[in-house]
Parts: structure tokens; C-alpha cells; sequence
């Protein structure tokens, strides 16, 4: 098979990839993972580098292109003496560095603490800044939840110069239907919720906006406080009135899933014991664990269960689960050292029912990434189909797109994608069906 690669100001194209095993001939789309370069001033805090997305686009059991291209932010348009996006601009940052989605007919590159979304094209491209056809009144998240029943999105958005934070809804069709304030002290640091199929879970943490590192020039100013209580927030999906339940100090940047029984509402999330306080530029200094926390909303009482001790981040399960029991989660075991990166070499499989867990080890000098389950058919059971996911070798430098049966999860790759080229750590991944 032979190999096109061209290069333009450090993006890259590769065409028809070369392929070890036998691809799926029903995965048509792509698989998508974004992050903040790490290039770009290596000290720099871990949430800051311009954006950039690395996909691979498959169809009928062929890979036919890799790409990576820079999300256009103002700073990286000026970099590469490029016009700036058309469209809305909103607060102090455009870096959509965060997050990738599909949603209302659009492709969106996403970023943290009121940045507005990108649309993308098809080929990873950048077109515009949006704001859901002027009805997002200020910016937005980076990790909303969707519904799989409604095809609502839910998100909650903070932004430091607002003295709240909002809650939204965007309907199936990408337009922002619901904008309720949410009062809170200060301004914390949201990056996600978790959705039941009658409420919202808000997570109000110690991890806030820090005038004294923003007088100092942090373009991420947000710091662990010690002085701020942790509490869970249950609001309503079309209510106004949230009802706080206290938790031990932690903090969470993704929750797994949450579901309710009766009066019961449960929510997996990985919790970090503590971050950015001892280390303000990365959020390594603490082994973030999966924990249960359940709340019962007739007595107040909530309950706080470690389900394991493997240190591990970027959960992900099957999309049509979310908001109902759920059987199956898949995570990154992450790497020992507290400066390490996002992950090590090994995905763990959760069976949540009997409370069992499997590790597949890539082997040493490889980092596996963010992976994403894509059930093999709309009514599949909720491990017959594939997980896919970015493996780094250290010692070839090159990236391999790996494809596994989660049914099978210790057993031989599906196909393997090889790319020749370095995809570098990143931030979240997306399976992109073609529309």
C-alpha cells in the first residue's frame, strides 16, 4: 500500500495508512482525540498549550487518512499569519483545547472556564466560532453529558467574571433552551456534571478562580482553597433549585456515570484526594481513585465507597448507558510519578456488577490513551463492540490506533492503524460516525 504524507507549518496529512489485522467494516467515521500541545514551553501549565486535534478517518474496513491540525485561536491564526475565525468571541480565551463533539449537526472543539466552542469540519479543519445561533449568553463547558433517550446536551458553565455559574440545556438541534444561574461562592472550577434521568449533579469543589495567580499572568488561574467546602449539588433537570449534600474535600474532573434508584442517587466519579496545591501547573500530585458516592434524597444521608485502589483517570463507558445502571467502564491506569503524564500503559475494564476489574498491559515504553467504546450495532449488548485508543511507543516514537473487541479485552487487536508520526498526549477522544 503506499503512503502520502504532506505537511503544512507543523500539521500533518497521512493517506492510506498501513493496517496490522483486519479492520471493522462497520466502523465509518473517525476517531478524533484533542489536547494542548505539549511543545509549546513544556513548563508551562498542563491545561494552556494551543489545541490540537490528531483523528483517523476509517470507512468499510480501510484507514484512509490520519490528520492533525491546530485548533485556530486567535494566537495560533497571528502565529501562522492566518485571518482569525468568523464568528462570536467571549471572555479572555478561545483555546478550545479541552474536548471534541458531536452535536446538532455540528463537529465542536471544546475548552474550560468559558471558552467558546469551534465548529469543525470534516477534515479536522477549523470553520468558526459558535455560540448555538446567539443563544448561549456567555461561553460554555468543555465536558457536557448528552442524553441518549432526549439527545439533549447538559452542561454547566463557569467563567470568572461571572458570580454564578449556568446551567444549560442545548436541544437536538444545537440551540440553548435552558440558562439557569446557579449561586455559588466565588468561582469554582466545574469541568463536568453528572446526569440521572431526572437530575443534574453539580460539583461544587475546592479547586477555584485565584485572583493573586491571575495578577501574576497565570492564564490558568485556578488554585486548591482549602477554606471552601465540598458539596454535591441535585438539581432538578427542569427545576431551579438545587439542594446541596456536603462531601469530604476532593475534586473531580470526570464522573463515570450516575443513575437513580427510588430515593437513591448514585454517582461513580474518579476523585482526587487533592489537586493543584502543592502543584499548581499540573494535576498530578494526589492517586485519583473510582468511588461511588450515593445520596439519599429522602433522609440526606450520603455515602462515600472506594470500589478500587488502582490509580486511574479518563473513564469512559457505553454512550447509551449514561443516565441508567450500567455494567461495564473502561480507565487508564495512570503512571506512579506525581509529574507524570495522563496515563500509563494499561486500560482497565471495570465489571461493575461483580465488582470485578481486568488490566490489558501494552508493555513497556507505551501510553495508551482515552478509549472510547463504538457498540458494533444500535442494539448490541454493552460490551459487543470495540474499544479504540491511541497507543504511543517511546521507542519508535510513533502512534498506532488500536482497535480491541470489548468482549474480548485481553485478546488479540481487531486491527491496528499505524501511524507514522508521534500523536502526543492529550486531553479527551471522540468516535465521530460520518453524518
Amino acid at each position: 500500500m503506499s503512503t502520502v504524507v504532506t505537511r503544512s507549518r507543523a500539521e500533518l496529512t497521512v493517506l492510506d495508512l498501513q493496517v496490522s489485522g483486519k479492520l471493522p467494516a462497520g466502523l465509518t467515521g473517525s476517531y478524533v482525540r484533542i489536547g494542548p500541545d505539549p511543545t509549546d514551553r513544556p513548563s508551562q501549565h498542563t491545561f494552556i498549550g494551543d489545541g490540537m486535534v490528531h483523528g483517523v478517518g476509517l470507512r468499510a474496513g480501510r484507514a484512509e487518512w490520519y490528520r492533525s491540525r491546530w485548533i485556530r485561536t486567535d494566537r495560533v491564526c497571528r502565529r501562522l499569519a492566518e485571518h482569525p475565525l468568523p464568528g462570536p468571541r467571549h471572555g479572555l480565551s478561545d483555546n478550545a483545547n479541552c474536548n471534541v463533539i458531536q452535536h446538532g449537526g455540528r463537529t465542536l472543539a471544546l475548552g474550560e472556564a468559558g471558552v467558546l466552542p469551534v465548529q469543525l469540519d470534516d477534515r479536522l479543519g477549523s470553520v468558526a466560532t459558535i455560540d448555538f445561533d446567539g443563544t448561549l449568553p456567555n461561553g460554555f463547558a468543555a465536558h457536557p453529558e448528552c442524553d441518549p433517550v432526549t439527545g439533549e446536551l447538559f452542561t454547566v458553565a463557569y467563567y470568572h467574571e461571572l458570580p454564578y455559574v449556568q446551567y444549560l440545556v442545548v436541544d437536538p438541534q444545537g440551540r440553548v433552551r435552558r440558562c439557569v444561574p446557579i449561586e455559588v461562592s466565588g468561582t469554582p472550577m466545574m469541568h463536568s456534571l453528572s446526569l440521572t434521568d431526572r437530575h443534574v449533579l453539580l460539583y461544587d469543589l475546592p479547586v477555584a478562580f485565584d485572583a493573586g495567580m491571575a495578577a501574576t499572568g497565570s492564564r490558568y488561574p485556578y488554585a486548591w482553597q482549602a477554606d471552601r467546602p465540598a458539596r454535591v449539588g441535585v438539581l432538578p433537570r427542569e427545576g431551579h433549585t438545587v439542594r446541596w449534600f456536603d462531601i469530604d474535600p476532593c475534586f473531580v474532573f470526570h464522573p463515570v456515570n450516575a443513575y437513580e434508584r427510588g430515593d437513591l442517587v448514585i454517582a461513580d466519579v474518579i476523585r482526587h484526594e487533592r489537586v493543584f496545591d502543592a502543584d499548581r501547573m499540573r494535576p498530578g500530585e494526589s492517586r485519583p481513585t473510582l468511588h461511588r458516592w450515593t445520596i439519599d434524597l429522602a433522609s440526606g444521608a450520603t455515602t462515600d465507597e472506594q470500589l478500587d485502589d488502582i490509580a486511574q483517570e479518563c473513564p469512559r463507558i457505553d454512550d447509551r448507558r449514561k443516565t441508567m445502571p450500567y455494567r461495564y467502564a473502561y480507565t487508564v491506569a495512570m503512571c506512579a510519578g506525581p509529574r507524570d503524564g495522563i496515563g500509563g500503559s494499561v486500560l482497565v475494564k471495570h465489571d461493575m456488577a461483580g465488582r470485578t476489574t481486568e488490566l490489558r498491559d501494552f508493555g513497556v515504553g507505551r501510553t495508551v490513551g482515552e478509549a472510547v467504546f463504538v457498540p458494533r450495532a444500535a442494539l448490541s449488548g454493552e460490551d459487543d463492540g470495540w474499544l479504540l485508543t491511541y497507543v504511543h511507543d517511546a521507542a519508535t516514537d510513533r502512534t498506532d490506533l488500536v482497535v480491541l473487541n470489548a468482549d474480548d479485552f485481553g485478546g488479540a487487536p481487531q486491527g491496528v492503524v499505524h501511524i507514522p508520526a508521534r500523536v502526543p498526549p492529550g486531553f479527551h477522544a471522540a468516535w465521530l460516525p460520518a453524518w
